[in-house]
């Protein structure tokens, strides 16, 4: 059995908690709440695995929970078992097209409650594990394109609510097809991974995010960094890159494999779109891309997109962090 998994009891009743904590708590964690805008906090904050929620609660009942919570898009994914004293067959089939995925009667069957509930948290599991390989490159481990537009969206929307500036790079592996077609694509592929795993451990902070934009191209993700902090992030990056010494024989840029990188930020205003900020980067890459390869291009921090003015501090060999 999984102990990790954390399943919320909601009852007012409190030898109804008591029963279903002592029953379940040896196989997981169990959080109880006495009422529906007390489940609504807890599961806000504790994101449990399930929810075992009476229907008949004081104030906010337990139809009204279920709705809030797949209202809200931070606890609609969690799994709502009914547990009730209301026993009519209507009454069952009320709960479930309310969204509830399962339905128990009080009195409550020790064996019944603990199968259903195994069952649900599999069915959980099963469900995460999809959704995880979903959004994760087969190839370099970094999460895809779906995922990267959904962090990228979530990322906008909450600068532009807390005023912080937001910077994202676009990055190329310089000549990539020359290298394909030269040395194969088993290669390649190898390439693409060692370059992901670098991107991976030169990120500073876990916050920052990177993914695999399609074929040879990258996109990082600088929440709160200036255009300038992620001009000196990126160039060391790049360095980083030219430091794992791959030969690439039919390069125009170096005897190594190496990158290129565009860079855009900006302190995002609510009437901007976030596809912008992604369009100014690939600006850039294509003026790195012009200017020889193997460069990190970048832009002034600024508030709108009409600036021109290329952002490349001389930087020391090695940067050590922002």
């Amino acid at each position: 059995m999984n102990t990790t998994q954390t399943i919320l009891v909601v009852d007012d009743v409190e030898i109804n908690l008591h029963l279903l904590q002592g029953l379940l708590q040896p196989d997981y964690r169990v959080l109880t709440a006495a009422s529906g805008s007390a489940a609504l906090q807890l599961a806000l904050e504790q994101q449990p695995d399930l929810v075992l929620l009476d229907v008949i609660l004081p104030g906010m009942d337990g139809y009204a929970v279920l709705q809030r919570l797949q209202a809200d898009a931070r606890t609609k994914h969690i799994p709502v078992i009914f547990v009730t004293a209301l026993n009519t067959a209507e009454d069952e089939a009320r709960g479930l097209e309310f969204g509830a995925v399962d339905y128990i009667t009080k009195p409550l069957n020790p064996i019944i409650v603990k199968a259903r509930v195994a069952t649900h948290l599999k069915l959980q599991r099963q469900r995460r594990m999809l959704e995880t390989l979903a959004n994760i490159d087969g190839l370099t481990e970094l999460p895809n394109r779906r995922q990267l537009d959904k962090v990228f969206l979530a990322e906008w929307d909450h600068a532009v609510r807390s005023g912080c500036e937001l910077s994202v790079a676009i990055i190329d592996v310089d000549c990539f097809k020359q290298y394909n077609d030269l040395c194969g694509h088993a290669r390649g592929d190898s390439v693409l991974r060692q370059v992901a795993r670098t991107i991976s451990g030169s990120l500073l902070r876990s916050t920052d995010f990177a993914a695999r934009y399609g074929g040879e191209e990258f996109v990082v993700i600088l929440p709160a960094t200036p255009a300038d902090g992620a001009w000196l992030l990126m160039d060391t990056l790049r360095r980083n890159v030219e430091r794992l010494a791959i030969p690439h024989p039919d390069s125009n840029a170096s005897g190594f494999v190496t990158i290129s990188v565009g860079i855009a930020g900006c302190l995002p205003l609510p009437q901007q779109q976030a596809a912008q900020l992604l369009q100014k980067a690939d600006q850039r890459l294509y003026h790195a891309k012009r200017s020889g390869r193997n460069c990190v291009v970048g832009d002034g921090l600024h508030s709108s997109f009409n600036s021109s003015t290329l952002f490349s501090p001389d930087l020391p060999l090695d940067f050590p962090g922002l």
